[in-house]
């Protein structure tokens, strides 16, 4: 199925904490291997190198980009590395992202800081630069990635995180909404707890001192369907939405959480 033929997209985050199928990661993979050209962009640069790997035959549709999205310069730096190489940008993906534990009293200033940075600046910053390629030319496709912490509280105080994923579903609404007449859609996937490498290789030590089945199985009991999805459920989602199959629907969210949120307890 090449649903993304002839598209170029930006994908945040794409390389991944530990081995396996992060979020981005398998957005990155999946819009490679249904035809897009997909400029992979992650902090860190060993991160990509396996991403290009899992990709396999595909591997020749990414092009890798070392970016801290956080920085203004460095961003607009990116988008034009991006047209310059394609010529265009049809696609932005945001999956940059990251919790700390804690709320008002237990955290600090400083992290308060980084941490709306890392998960809500940076959103704002890609859209900033990519959004006039796209509205120039009245077509494109935006998917924010945020989180159901920014939904409902999901086991743990991580005040920070929780607003700047909040702050994604409303910011892409807005944005929805003021670009819909110029052709571009701007939506969100909101993913639960799924069974990422970040749960094994950093969560666990934040949450159960290593323990990554104590943790697993705490997850698991919040969720209905009674089994953890991963990043590859949310690329299903994401992709969808950044396809023209989606092209009447914008300002909107597709949660994957395996019903969680619509629980009360």
């Amino acid at each position: 199925m090449q649903r993304f033929e002839g598209k170029v997209a930006i994908v945040t985050g794409a390389g991944c904490v530990g081995e396996g199928w992060g979020n981005g990661r398998a957005m990155a993979v999946r819009l490679a291997q249904e035809g897009a050209k997909v400029f992979a962009v992650d902090l860190d640069p060993e991160r990509l190198l396996e991403t290009m790997s899992l990709a396999g035959d595909t591997a020749s549709n990414l092009t890798t980009h070392q970016c801290d999205v956080t920085s203004s310069k460095q961003v607009e730096q990116m988008v034009k590395a991006c047209t310059d190489h394609f010529g265009t940008v049809d696609i932005l993906i945001n999956n940059v992202g990251g919790s700390a534990a804690g709320g008002p009293v237990e955290m600090a200033e400083e992290v308060w800081d980084s941490q709306i940075a890392f998960n809500l600046k940076s959103v704002f910053l890609t859209c900033k630069y990519t959004l006039p390629i796209l509205l120039a030319k009245k077509y494109g496709a935006i998917v924010n990635v945020s989180s159901s912490s920014g939904l409902r509280w999901t086991g743990s105080a991580q005040i920070a995180y929780a607003a700047a994923k909040a702050g994604v579903i409303q910011m892409s609404k807005v944005m929805a909404v003021q670009h819909a007449s110029l052709g571009v859609r701007v939506n969100t996937v909101i993913p639960g707890q799924l069974h990422t490498p970040m749960v094994d290789f950093r969560l666990a030590k934040q949450r159960s001192g290593g323990d990554v089945d104590a943790l697993l199985a705490s997850r698991v009991k919040r969720i209905p369907l009674g089994f953890m999805g991963d990043g590859r459920d949310t690329a299903s989602a994401a992709l969808f939405l950044a396809s023209d199959e989606a092209k009447f629907i914008t300002g909107t969210e597709i949660v994957v959480d395996g019903g969680m949120t619509a629980r009360c307890d």
